[in-house]
């Protein structure tokens, strides 16, 4: 079972997988639990190292600070489930995080905030008002309209020609306000018409690799 663990350590820490030598602060490692829950799911290994080597949980509290971290200092709560394995006398959790479907969720940020996080590469991102608008939008029982005219068309030919765009590029090209760029890009990617590329330096735009 311990060769399991040591796979899992083998690939270092990445989009869904991060690694805790201990938990000491419940409201950060909501944030965690939040990103993973807000992207694409993810596994959390307690007792592990940056490195990778196995450091072992301390004590049985951190279980409880984790369950504290989901429940209280995650909004709405994250689901999440434990595993303990041992190996070399040493006990790691193995904390799963399923993509949650009724994202966004939100963990404490600083003073009285509560902000949404995502996962990119093996980082907690601040979410941006885009994709708040897109998990909003998935989350109205009315559906998406949109609306075929020379904005959106700009749109799709700059993207089949140069492959990507950022928002100000898109305002900029289109000739149009912010928030009219804003709505034709989240629109465009509730449909899955485009996809949001989201990394530490920029985010983008490109065709959904599953369009057309």
């Amino acid at each position: 079972m311990s060769k399991y663990i040591r796979n899992l350590i083998d690939q270092g820490e990445h989009q869904e997988l991060d690694f805790k030598f201990e938990i000491a602060d419940s409201r950060k490692i909501a944030r965690t639990l939040v990103a993973f829950a807000n992207t694409n799911g993810g596994k959390l290994l307690v007792g592990v190292k940056d490195n990778g080597s196995i450091a072992g949980v301390r004590s049985d509290e951190e279980f409880f600070m984790i369950e504290a971290a989901a429940s209280m200092y995650s909004r709405p709560e994250v689901a999440f489930i434990t595993k303990e394995w041992e190996i070399d006398g040493k006990i790691v959790f193995e904390v799963s995080i399923p993509k949650s479907s009724k994202r966004p969720h939100f963990a404490p940020y600083k003073n009285d905030l509560w902000k949404a996080y995502v996962r990119v590469d093996d980082q907690n991102i601040l979410a941006n008002s885009i994709l708040m608008k897109v998990w909003a939008r998935e989350n109205n029982k009315y559906g998406v309209t949109i609306r075929y005219r020379e904005e959106e068309k700009i749109l799709l030919d700059y993207l089949k020609e140069y492959g990507k765009i950022t928002y100000a590029q898109f305002c900029k090209i289109a000739k149009i306000r912010k928030n009219q760029a804003e709505t034709i890009l989240v629109n465009f990617i509730v449909l899955n018409i485009i996809e949001m590329v989201i990394t530490e330096k920029q985010v983008y735009y490109k065709m959904d690799s599953n369009y057309g």
